[in-house]
């Protein structure tokens, strides 16, 4: 099983920037993507972005794309978001989620971390 703790989110004014970090252990020698995705006060889990476990292949929501850039550091086991030009619309919790090959499906972090964007 992977486990992943997410981390950096905070209240920002719109415009401003943050960069999440997920740290991810355990099971990971099948890890097919990792990425972002958000969930907001009513409303279901959406795609931010993705990235490949290579780093060769990358994918952004088209509400996000031009403003977030998701990486990652295969030596340290992290994924980052960094968000730039917020706006309050970006506010929710976001969750890092890790796609292996094993188990066929996205794995999520348990908590998230709540960005909220104010104007």
């Amino acid at each position: 099983q992977v486990q992943l703790v997410e981390s950096g989110g905070g209240l920002v004014q719109a415009g401003g920037s943050l960069r999440l970090s997920c740290a991810v252990s355990g099971r990971t020698f099948d890890v097919y993507k990792m990425g972002w995705f958000r969930q907001a006060p009513g409303k279901d889990r959406e795609f931010v972005a993705t990235i490949t476990q290579s780093g060769d292949s990358t994918d952004y929501a088209d509400s996000v794309k031009g403003r977030f850039a998701i990486s990652r550091d295969s030596a340290k086991s992290m994924v980052y978001l960094q968000m730039n030009s917020l706006k309050p619309e970006d506010t929710a919790i976001y969750y890092c989620g890790v796609y292996s090959y094993g188990s066929g499906k996205y794995v999520y972090g348990a908590q998230g971390t709540q960005v909220t964007v104010v104007s």
